[in-house]
Parts: C-alpha cells; structure tokens; sequence
C-alpha cells in the first residue's frame, strides 16, 4: 500500500493533483481542502490511500491523519464508498463529521452531496460510537476549570482509567475535569462512574 507521496507537485486539478517522486508522476485525488495546501512547482508531502478497483487503482490524498482515518472509518458503513466518503470530507473535515454523528445532526450530514435522509440515519446509526477519537480538542482559548490539588491528583487517576478503557485523553480530560469541578469532593470511585455516565450520554 502507498501510505503518502513526497516530490514536487507538477499539475493540479479541481479535483486531484499530480506529484513527481523518483521521475513517476503520480496523479492523487483529494478534497478542495488538501489541493488547497499544495503549490505547482513545490514540493509537497501528502498522505495516501491505495483504493483498488477491478478497472482502476485510484491514490486518494490527505492533508491529515485524521481525514485519511475518517475517510476509511465512512467506508464502512454500508452502501458507502470512496467517492462518497471524498465528498464528505470535502463538505466537513474528519471533527466535523464526527460531531455530526455523534450529536445524531442528520441534516448537517445531508449537506453531503450524495446522502439523503436514510443514508444520514446509517452513518450515526453505523459510526456514532466509533467516532469519539475524532471529537476536536477544546479551542486554545478556552479556559479548563481550576481544581484543588486533591481533585487533580483524582482527576489523573479518573483520567489513566479511562484511557485504559479505550477512551482518548482528549476525549476523557475535559469531562473529568468538568466533573470534578463541579463536585471537587469525588472520590477516585465516585467520580469515574460520574465521568462514564456522561462520556455514556456523547
């Protein structure tokens, strides 16, 4: 599999771009954001996904890790393909995709070219509990509460045991130290079951 290109970009498209690496041109589509980053006559790097078809093998490029995972997370989902899940990325990134999805936005997903209703109901349906690695991290300006020094070091230990149930720090952070400054008193005990019934709610 062809993981990601590096080589000068010779051509771009409104939908693909070309990049040289080692003489061979490689011809990748990708979304209007990822041809966004890319210059003629610069070198670039990009992440790729090898799609094999019976009549094509078709590179399709990335600017992230993120929406390279989401693009083949949305593949799975039944009826859903490459070139839907290109369209997807191109209308919302790989956050704004799982927002929608795991805040059940059935119309935010409709804005996709190609996904009617029922599709928008297979994908939350299919992916709501699959997409909580993909939930952006807090804005850089957003203050996260201040706790006693007794709750951050339970906040550590809430923090620790949810990562070892498969939760992401950035995932399990903010809702630990939400609850705990709500209730600075919880325990370790007290306040992982507090943070599991909410992170049970997203």
């Amino acid at each position: 599999m062809i993981a990601s290109l590096r080589g000068t970009v010779i051509g771009i498209g409104l939908d693909h771009a070309v990049i040289e690496c080692a003489g061979v041109g490689y011809r990748v589509e990708a979304t209007p954001t990822t041809l966004a980053t890319l210059r003629r006559g610069e070198d670039a790097m990009i992440l790729t996904s090898l799609t094999v078809r019976e009549d094509a093998h078709i590179l399709h490029g990335f600017s992230s890790d993120e929406d390279r995972a989401m693009f083949h997370l949305l593949q799975s989902v039944s009826g859903l393909g490459p070139r839907l899940a290109v369209a997807a990325l191109s209308v919302l990134n790989a956050g704004e995709l799982s927002q929608a999805i795991a805040g059940e936005d059935a119309k935010a997903l409709q804005r996709i070219p190609g996904v009617g209703k029922r599709m928008a109901e297979r994908l939350i349906l299919e992916l709501k509990d699959k997409v909580a690695t993909f939930v952006p991290a807090e804005p850089a300006g957003t203050a996260a509460p201040t706790l006693p020094t007794v709750a951050e070091a339970v906040a550590e230990q809430v923090v620790d045991a949810l990562i070892g149930l498969g939760f992401s720090d950035r995932v399990a952070q903010p809702v630990v130290e939400g609850v705990l400054a709500e209730e600075p008193a919880l325990d370790t005990s007290a306040a992982l079951r507090r943070a599991l019934t909410q992170l049970g709610r997203k």
